[in-house]
């Protein structure tokens, strides 16, 4: 057992957080904003590997954690639901690799599709962002995780008397680990709707208008999106918000006139393929852990089971 410093208060480094602290390490989470600053806390938070490379270890990080949220969606508290939903698809050959990370599952019968389109229908997580990342926080400080509120230039300015370094500090994981240029970002837009009474979720990867999902929670709906790679402005786009509402309507109508609850831009932290592994060249042995594109939310607990592996090797 050893002390452990994670780098990022995002759902990666809060899950990884928790499962070393639960495996007896004294952990510290470093990071310049909390949770409720990380891009974590813009996401749908649906578990569905979006903008990541769906190779084997990553659907094996995807089933545990898709087991892990479903137990946890047992717990009202933790904000983690179970919704019915479809992924449609418009494609000759659509990728669906990650069905094999959902035991239960269908094709999608006719009254659940829009003209053009197949899909497959399955019961997914859902978590309530806010309040899944609150009590994660909680969940973890519980576990006897302290806290440093401090903004890094490098691995290297880490403080002194760890054991071991793990960054899981989403987009700046790169510039930390001295120059990741793999590393990139992908915008996502947002607009949050009241919710009129909607469960069922619905993912359109595909649609020719752009990127769009409807992902109802207990009180809004999130409707997107976007997928700009490269891009990094955080500014709403109005012209963008409205063409994600009349994509979103157009496949959901009970949405029509629904108030606009809240909006927002994330930058999905993406890379040329997932980074876990153990880096050398430091004084203390470093882990990587990032590059989940728009999939923190679905490979967070896999991945925090994965780093506590890691460091078991050191």
């Amino acid at each position: 057992m050893g002390r452990i410093a994670v780098v990022g208060a995002g759902v990666i480094g809060l899950s990884i957080a928790y499962e070393l602290a639960a495996a007896g390490h004294d952990v510290t989470v470093l990071a310049d904003r909390d949770h409720t600053g990380a891009v974590s806390s813009v996401a749908a938070a649906i578990w569905f590997p979006h903008a990541v490379d769906a190779v084997p270890r990553v659907l094996e990080s995807a089933e545990l954690t898709r087991e892990r949220l479903a137990s946890l969606a047992a717990r009202p508290e933790t904000g983690v639901r179970l919704r019915t939903g479809t992924v449609l698809t418009r494609r000759p050959e659509p990728d669906l690799s990650w069905t094999s990370a959902v035991p239960v599952h269908r094709a999608a019968t006719p009254d659940e599709l829009p003209p053009g389109a197949s899909g497959v229908t399955c019961e997914l997580p859902v978590a309530v962002t806010g309040r899944y990342l609150n009590w994660l926080r909680a969940a973890v400080a519980a576990r006897g995780v302290t806290f440093g509120h401090v903004t890094l230039g490098s691995v290297g300015e880490v403080p002194p008397g760890f054991d071991v370094v793990v960054v899981a500090a989403g987009l700046r994981s790169g510039a930390l680990l001295g120059g990741d240029d793999q590393v990139f970002p992908i915008r996502g837009q947002v607009v949050r709707l009241a919710n009129p009474g909607l469960t069922r979720w619905l993912l359109d990867d595909d649609n020719p208008d752009g990127l769009t999902y409807v992902v109802p929670r207990d009180d809004d709906v999130v409707c997107g999106g976007t997928g700009d790679t490269g891009a990094w402005d955080e500014t709403v786009d109005p012209a963008v918000e409205r063409a994600i509402l009349a994509r979103a309507i157009a496949l959901v109508p009970a949405l029509a006139g629904a108030p606009i609850v809240s909006r927002a831009v994330g930058l999905r932290p993406a890379r040329t393929s997932v980074r876990l592994e153990i880096i050398g060249g430091y004084p203390t042995p470093v882990i990587a852990a990032y590059g989940h594109g728009g999939s923190g939310f679905t490979l967070s607990w896999g991945e925090a089971a994965r780093v506590r592996e890691l460091v078991g090797t050191l």
